[in-house]
């Protein structure tokens, strides 16, 4: 699947609408974002950088034949002396965390190599920040909100506020989630997001039904960050 970077302003609508129809049945307020990435990840690449200096250093400690014999090469045969041996494994090991750090610099490959617990939990601590900004306590109810799904990682969160956190066990939005991963997997995000969406407007339906004094208190379009 091509690599997605945003959404089209058809796809923006897309989303929009469907959280216009979700919200006509209940007093919730449901917030859509979407971005990129939830993280650079640049940490997991120095990670990967220092412990393949490190497995120089290993390498020469079971080894050092070895690095006696490769030092050889530049030494004429002259045999080697312990300081020059031991310059010549600091070199290397720094030839090796910068080739492992430049590669990294790869956006790709730095995302596949990095852990999918860490992916995970950048994405939530990500979305916790943006439902702090954008949702939590934004409503007079405590019932904002936010749907988020970040791109590059194919995961997406629910972040609830107050009353529907304590309304809605946590397992009632695996339906929702399900719908927009199995959408995202197949390159279609925001038909991913409008499906989400419509399972999350009819649970809240049923806890929060539409009541003639509710009004729009958060901002129905799709955030793109």
């Amino acid at each position: 699947m091509a690599r997605i970077t945003h959404l089209s302003a058809d796809e923006h609508r897309l989303v929009a609408e469907a959280v216009t129809r979700a919200e006509q049945g209940t007093d919730g307020e449901i917030v859509t974002i979407v971005t990129e990435r939830s993280d650079q990840y640049r940490d997991a690449a120095l990670h990967y950088a220092f412990a393949a200096a490190l497995a120089v250093i290993a390498l020469a400690a079971m080894s050092p034949g070895t690095f006696e014999a490769k030092f050889g090469w530049f030494s004429n045969g002259w045999g080697s002396d312990t300081r020059m041996l031991l310059f010549s494994v600091l070199i290397a090991e720094t030839v090796v965390f910068l080739l492992v750090r430049f590669a990294l610099a790869w956006v790709p490959l730095r995302m596949a190599l990095t852990p999918p617990g860490t992916r995970a939990r950048r994405v939530r601590r990500r979305a916790i920040q943006y439902f702090k900004v954008g949702a939590e306590r934004r409503t007079e109810a405590r019932v904002g909100i936010l749907l988020y799904l970040s791109l590059d990682e194919r995961m997406a969160e629910i972040v609830a506020d107050e009353a529907i956190h304590k309304a809605v066990p946590a397992e009632r939005w695996g339906e929702a989630m399900a719908a927009l991963v199995d959408e995202v997997r197949l390159g279609r995000p925001a038909e991913g997001m409008a499906a989400a969406v419509a399972r999350i407007g009819a649970i809240l339906s049923e806890n929060f039904p539409k009541t003639e004094t509710d009004r729009n208190e958060l901002p129905d379009r799709l955030i793109e960050l």
